[in-house]
């Protein structure tokens, strides 16, 4: 059955408690920063520091399987001390004290740790700050709390790229430059959380605390808990980096300059469709809208894998987007939905390690098959791997009921 809100209380953007605003906007900040660096890194080692794209590739890779394994043992620790802000606010500033590392980088192999280190920091905050989503919102507002942290993030996923867009203008072109600004949003995003998140006390907190880490205990998570793992890395393999959507439309004409405009396309459409597909999915359920979600990606990777132009490219962009926005946010939903309160940070991190293993594998794939086949079989490959997810997604999603 789907939930009834109760009508005595706020509904819609108003109902959402003001911390889950605060955390929308700490990630608003740091995508501004990431994203300033993202937008442009795969250009900057390919055609500055000479990498191949399956140097890109491995990077990408590396980077986000770092920040899915760091995501476990943070989602663990914050069940077990009770604490998740503290580990937030750890991520979230070790992420903004790696931003210089991108800046000095000589090599592609100096740029690799930078990306290490980023990621350990987006992985310490990752399952913690999920897990908080989830303890603030209201359960029958989960999808639209959820979908509003993801619509935020996004926002500033568009923001960056736009931002490097004209520093990259106004400077010459000096990546370097734009990475040394990149600096000034991600200490914003610090201070938000610092000053006004507020972490609700839980009395299931106290109980988790005083549990060691036992590996026979992920068996109560439950099987819908597993499910959605599964099914979550195996459309993850689809969803390789998006360094590799740059490369496809520099491969088709795009313009040095013009580069984070790939990402400002992607990011709009996400962010404009992330916090409404969440609302909606409170009011009628996962299931459909996780699957025709999927269903774009499969036409996204047709798009551009059969790309001959710009227009193509973009049109394949911004459905790659739309993909994200409807998936993304119901992805964290449900693992929220199936986990106990007391090992959801444990559930996060478990959901973030293995899918972040799975985008390694995707991104390696991916660079490979670009290199030794062609840009063409990258997506398609993804295609593959999304049709094979979206069966099992629907599958899963028929036995689950919010």
């Amino acid at each position: 059955m789907t939930a009834t809100p109760d009508q005595s209380k706020p509904s819609g953007l108003r109902g959402l408690p003001r911390s889950i605003w605060a955390l929308g906007f700490v990630s608003m900040f740091m995508d501004i920063s990431s994203e300033m660096i993202h937008a442009l890194l795969p250009v900057f080692l390919v055609t500055v520091l000479g990498a191949s794209a399956a140097m890109v590739g491995l990077i990408e890779g590396v980077g986000e399987a770092t920040a899915a394994i760091s995501k476990l043992f943070s989602g663990w620790l914050s069940d077990r001390l009770g604490k998740r802000k503290a580990l937030t606010v750890i991520g979230y500033g070790l992420a903004t004290l790696s931003k210089p590392l991108f800046a000095l980088a000589p090599t592609a192999g100096w740029v690799l740790f930078a990306r290490f280190t980023d990621r350990v920091g987006k992985g310490i905050r990752g399952a913690p700050r999920d897990a908080l989503v989830g303890d603030l919102a209201p359960p029958e507002m989960r999808g639209a709390a959820y979908g509003l942290r993801q619509s935020l993030d996004t926002v500033g996923a568009f923001i960056g790229p736009l931002l490097g867009l004209a520093l990259m203008a106004l400077f010459a072109d000096n990546f370097r430059l734009v990475f040394w600004v990149s600096l000034i949003p991600g200490a914003i995003a610090v201070g938000i959380l610092v000053l006004f998140v507020r972490e609700p006390p839980l009395k299931t907190r106290e109980k988790a605390a005083r549990v060691p880490i036992n590996w026979s205990e992920c068996k109560h998570l439950g099987g819908l808990f597993w499910a959605i793992v599964v099914v979550g890395s195996v459309l993850t393999l689809a969803r390789f980096s998006e360094a590799f959507l740059i490369l496809r439309s520099t491969g088709l004409g795009l313009s040095l300059t013009l580069v984070p405009l790939v990402l400002v396309i992607m990011n709009v459409v996400y962010a404009a469709s992330a916090y409404p597909m969440g609302a909606i999915s409170d009011r009628i359920g996962r299931r459909w809208i996780l699957g025709l979600g999927f269903a774009v990606l499969v036409l996204a990777d047709l798009v551009l894998g059969f790309a001959t132009d710009l227009w193509h490219a973009a049109l394949g962009v911004a459905l790659w987007g739309l993909h994200m926005g409807m998936t993304q946010g119901l992805l964290t939903t449900l693992v929220a939905d199936s986990a106990p309160t007391e090992r959801r940070g444990t559930a996060f991190g478990i959901f973030h390690l293995v899918t972040g293993i799975a985008i390694l594998l995707a991104s390696l794939i991916a660079g490979g098959l670009w290199e030794w086949v062609g840009p063409s079989a990258t997506f398609f490959a993804g295609a593959v791997f999304t049709t094979l997810g979206v069966l099992g997604a629907l599958a899963v999603a028929r036995n689950h009921r919010h």
